[in-house]
C-alpha cells in the first residue's frame, strides 16, 4: 500500500510536469500566433490569439491538476473540495480572459466607427467590469455560495453608493450619453459656452481631455456638456467657411477690388497648407463706413487649426496687391466746414 502510495505520488508529479511542460510550449506557439497575427491588418485575429495565449498555460495547468488529484485518489471530501477550486479557477481564468476579449472587441468597434484618432477607455472599462462581475459571481455559485443574498447586499449597497457618488455616476452616464449620440468625438475640436476649447483627446468615465491650441490639458467634467452651449467645429463636415473682413476706399473701383480680392483667395487656397483648392472664393460687400465700403471675403479651410495660416497669409498677400494696384488705405477722415461770420 505504501509503494502503491509513492507510485500514484510520483505519477501525479509526472502528470504535472507534463501539463506544465504543455504549458511552455502553448505558450510559446501562442507567442507566435500572437507575433503572426499582428502583423495584419485585421483586428479580430488579434483578439483571437490572444484569448488563445490567455487561455492556454492556465487551463493547461488546471487539467493536469485534475488528473493528478484522481490519479492520487484523494478521499471523497477532499476530492470535492479540490474539484471545487479548480473549477472556481478555470471560472476565474475563462472570465478574465473573456473580459479582455470583450473590452477589445468593444474597443475596436468603437475604433471602427469614430476614426483613427478615437481613443476612448469608457466603453472598455464599463464592459471589462461587467463581464468580471458575472464571472466572480458564477464563480461563487459554483463553490456553493448562493448568490441572491449576495445580490440582495449589492443591491443595497449599490443604493447607498448611487447616493454617495452623484457627481461621479452623473459623470459617467454623461460620458456615455455623450458617446452614444456622437455630440463629441476624441479629434473634435470644440468649444464651450464657458470658454474652454481645444481638440478632443480622451473620454473617459469622469471626464474629457481637450488639448488647447497651446497644447496644454483641460480636463472638463462629462456633466458639463450636458448643461453647457457646446460649438463643434468639425461637424457636420470637418472643413468650415472662413470669413475675413477688409475695406476698400470711396473712391475705389468696387469691380476691381473684387477681382483682386478674388485672385489673392484663390492663390491662398492653392498655396497654403489647410485651404480648399477647389473651393469658390466670395466677395461680399456690405457695409457704407465713415470712411471705406465694408467687405467679407470667404474662404474654407480643411480644419480648424489651419485658419490662422490661411488668415497670415491672406492679409500678407491682399496688402501687397492693394499696393501693387494702387489702391489706398481707407484712413479715417473727417471734414470740418466752419461757417464764415456774418459782415
Amino acid at each position: 500500500m505504501h509503494d502503491l502510495n509513492w507510485q500514484r505520488i510520483i505519477a501525479a508529479a509526472v502528470v504535472m510536469v507534463v501539463a506544465l511542460g504543455i504549458a511552455v510550449v502553448l505558450r510559446t506557439l501562442t507567442g507566435r500566433l500572437l507575433r503572426r497575427a499582428g502583423v495584419t491588418s485585421w483586428a479580430w485575429d488579434d483578439l483571437a490569439a490572444r484569448l488563445v495565449r490567455d487561455l492556454a498555460v492556465p487551463v493547461a495547468l488546471i487539467g493536469g491538476a485534475w488528473i493528478a488529484a484522481n490519479i492520487l485518489h484523494l478521499r471523497p471530501g477532499t476530492l470535492d473540495v479540490t474539484a471545487k477550486v479548480l473549477t472556481a479557477g478555470t471560472i476565474l481564468v475563462v472570465s478574465l480572459a473573456m473580459a479582455r476579449l470583450i473590452a477589445g472587441a468593444v474597443a475596436s468597434i468603437t475604433l471602427a466607427r469614430q476614426g483613427v484618432a478615437a481613443n476612448v477607455t469608457i466603453f472598455a472599462n464599463i464592459t471589462r467590469v461587467v463581464v468580471l462581475g458575472i464571472g466572480v459571481l458564477v464563480m461563487l455559485q459554483s463553490i456553493g455560495v448562493s448568490i441572491t443574498p449576495v445580490l440582495g447586499a449589492l443591491g443595497v449597497a449599490g443604493l447607498a453608493v448611487a447616493l454617495a457618488l452623484q457627481d461621479t455616476l452623473a459623470n459617467l452616464f454623461a460620458g456615455v450619453h455623450v458617446l452614444a449620440s456622437k455630440t463629441i468625438e476624441p479629434g473634435d475640436y470644440i468649444k464651450l459656452a464657458t470658454g474652454q476649447e481645444g481638440y478632443v483627446v480622451d473620454i473617459n468615465w469622469r471626464n474629457t481631455s481637450i488639448r488647447t491650441l497651446s497644447d496644454n490639458i483641460e480636463v472638463v467634467p462629462n456633466q458639463r456638456f450636458s448643461d453647457t452651449i457646446l460649438t463643434n467645429y468639425h461637424r457636420p463636415a470637418q472643413d468650415m467657411g472662413l470669413l475675413l473682413q477688409a475695406k476698400a476706399p470711396y473712391d475705389a473701383d468696387l469691380d476691381e477690388i473684387e477681382k483682386i480680392a478674388v485672385g489673392v483667395g484663390e492663390s491662398v487656397m492653392a498655396d497654403v497648407q489647410g485651404g480648399v483648392e477647389d473651393a469658390e472664393v466670395l466677395v461680399r460687400f456690405h457695409t457704407f463706413g465713415d470712411a471705406s465700403i465694408g467687405f467679407t471675403v470667404i474662404l474654407r479651410t480643411t480644419e480648424f487649426g489651419d485658419q490662422f495660416r490661411i488668415k497670415h497669409e491672406f492679409v500678407k498677400r491682399l496688402h501687397r496687391a492693394f499696393r501693387e494696384a494702387g489702391v489706398e488705405t481707407p484712413y479715417p477722415r473727417a471734414r470740418i466746414t466752419l461757417d464764415e461770420p456774418a459782415a
